[in-house]
């Protein structure tokens, strides 16, 4: 199963990264699987710790994707990492292992620490939404742009239905990406 969450981790001099990732879960493993080069990758490998924040401010994928990676963060409990403030809940790691790969390495991480701070009230369609134009927006140079353009069309039709501000001003940000990228492919 892969669950969408954000990532955090930092180096050792404590600066902490924030990153989008879709993260598997096989039994007991949490694997993360960043692609190189990543700064999730180097701190991950660096500091042996991670967190996974459990989240439904869909503001935070779309802003990591877009310039926007600076959001509020409180300390971890267990493990040195921050926990981003607006999450529902997190869970603190620690790397066990490492299958090695030229791409995109296999993290295997046990959970040390799990902390619920919020209820969970359900995803409206415009969150979905926006979660997968976020994914989209990471693919823009692997996609056809026609393809990521029809998909964002019906991505559309759920979020005018259900969104909220929140929602609303995270697909404004990930349509001036691709309305840039395809400004851009035209000159």
């Amino acid at each position: 199963m892969i669950q969408e969450t954000i990532v955090t981790t930092q180096n050792s001099a404590g600066i902490t990264h924030i990153a989008p990732m879709g993260i598997h879960i096989k039994g007991d493993d949490i694997i993360v699987l960043p692609f190189r080069p990543s700064t999730t990758l180097n701190n991950l490998l660096e500091t042996r710790v991670a967190v996974l924040n459990y989240c439904d401010d869909v503001r935070v994928f779309a802003g990591c994707l877009t310039g926007r990676k600076v959001w509020p963060l409180m300390p971890a409990e267990l493990i040195k990492g921050q926990v981003l403030e607006c999450a529902l809940a997190h869970v603190e790691l620690e790397l066990l292992r490492v299958e090695e790969d030229p791409t995109r390495p296999k993290l295997f991480c046990k959970v040390v620490h799990t902390v619920n701070h919020a209820p969970f009230r359900g995803f409206n369609r415009a969150q979905y939404s926006v979660l997968e134009a976020a994914i989209l927006i990471s693919r823009l140079e692997w996609l056809p742009i026609e393809k990521i353009v029809a998909e964002i069309n019906y991505l559309r039709i759920g979020l005018e239905k259900t969104a909220g501000e929140r929602e609303l001003e995270a697909w404004d940000w990930l349509m001036t990406v691709i309305d840039e990228f395809k400004a851009r492919a035209k000159s």
